[in-house]
């Protein structure tokens, strides 16, 4: 089941929440909808589902207008914080939105039970489905709360944060697991998250936005390689920014040159490049090579790569760079070491300041 949002737009008194956002979902995708608080995508995901209505625009669900109640659009939600009934075991909260259907359409008791226990065991929870919610750690409430999503057979899944409840250990594993879910249900998905890492793990594409708009949507590969805008690599991960100016159609940085995104009528212009810390590269000697000065402040590993905290000599700028341990052994690097420093894969963009 595909979705298409068209021209969807959303105020809460001055404040716009969704500004013209247009998305299409293919079916069977697993999409993420990214970025900070404020950003609209909790307000997007739940007039998807009928939660609240936009001020103008259109969901078309499957090919048809969703016009219709939250309650009639077969649509499934989870919620971050689980939602689940107290007084009720886990059988009877997946089975709720079994029991509430109108009487022509509501399953026997036995197919009630049937679908139950086999959505148990594709959450992994044979065995519990007599005890409350009380008696569940986070991570087997929250697969209770997406076997109750599943139970009513939804058109799409929706997800808003459902794992932003947990500690980072449990949110690990239940990402990794929703990834095979996904794989195996094949079901039209998307979800909500602020976290960057969650959504490049988990996504078939990711959906970035700010504002209220979409900034970039693209494969994880895609945004996190290749950001359409200095908002995106700011908001994906860690990012060094090295300041220059326009000379010619070359930017100069101290001694680092790279191509312009100016126009070619445009010189003395202001740009910033952004470089990832994994994409800087740092050595004892300059060995020919155009560097920047700098002096190492920190060191820190972690796992199988070393963080390395440098200033540059120049301006006195903080560069963060990220080496493997085999290097790090090798040069035996140590605070106070005077290196050379060299970014690639350099992103350059007029300046700018990004508003997260």
């Amino acid at each position: 089941m595909s979705i298409e949002i068209q021209g969807v737009s959303k105020h809460i008194g001055k404040f716009t929440a969704l500004d013209n956002v247009d998305l299409t979902v293919n079916e069977g995708e697993l999409v993420a909808l990214l970025g900070p608080s404020g950003s609209g995508k909790t307000t997007l995901l739940r007039i998807i589902a009928g939660l609240e209505t936009a001020d103008q625009g259109s969901i078309v669900i499957d090919g048809e207008q969703a016009s219709k109640r939250a309650r009639d659009r077969n649509v499934g939600f989870v919620f971050q914080h689980y939602a689940l009934f107290r007084h009720m075991s886990v059988f009877e909260n997946i089975a709720f939105g079994l029991r509430v259907r109108p009487w022509a359409t509501r399953p026997k008791n036995a197919k009630i039970r049937e679908i139950v226990l086999s959505l148990l065991k594709l959450v992994q929870l044979e065995g519990l489905e007599k005890r409350y919610p009380s008696q569940l750690s986070g991570g087997q409430r929250q697969r209770v709360a997406l076997a109750r999503a599943l139970a009513i057979e939804p058109k799409v899944l929706l997800l808003d944060e459902p794992f932003g409840a947990l500690d980072a250990r449990v949110r690990q594993e239940l990402r990794r697991w929703l990834r095979r879910l996904h794989d195996d249900l094949h079901m039209t998905s998307v979800f909500v998250t602020h976290d960057q890492e969650e959504a490049l793990e988990v996504a078939d594409r990711i959906v970035v936005m700010n504002h209220g708009k979409i900034e970039q949507i693209g494969t994880p590969q895609e945004v996190y390689d290749h950001p359409a805008n200095p908002f995106v690599y700011n908001f994906l991960g860690r990012v060094n920014l090295f300041h220059g100016r326009v000379h010619n159609g070359t930017v100069s940085m101290g001694e680092i040159k790279v191509d312009s995104p100016a126009p070619s009528d445009q010189d003395n212009v202001p740009v910033v490049g952004y470089v990832r810390p994994h994409d800087i590269t740092i050595a004892k000697s300059r060995n020919g090579k155009a560097t920047i000065e700098a002096k190492i402040q920190h060191i820190n590993p972690v796992g199988p790569i070393v963080r390395v905290e440098l200033e540059r000599l120049d301006d006195r700028q903080p560069i963060a760079a990220e080496i493997t341990r085999d290097q790090y052994y090798s040069d035996s690097y140590t605070v106070g070491d005077l290196v050379y420093v060299t970014p690639t894969n350099v992103g350059v963009f007029l300046d700018y300041d990004p508003v997260i």
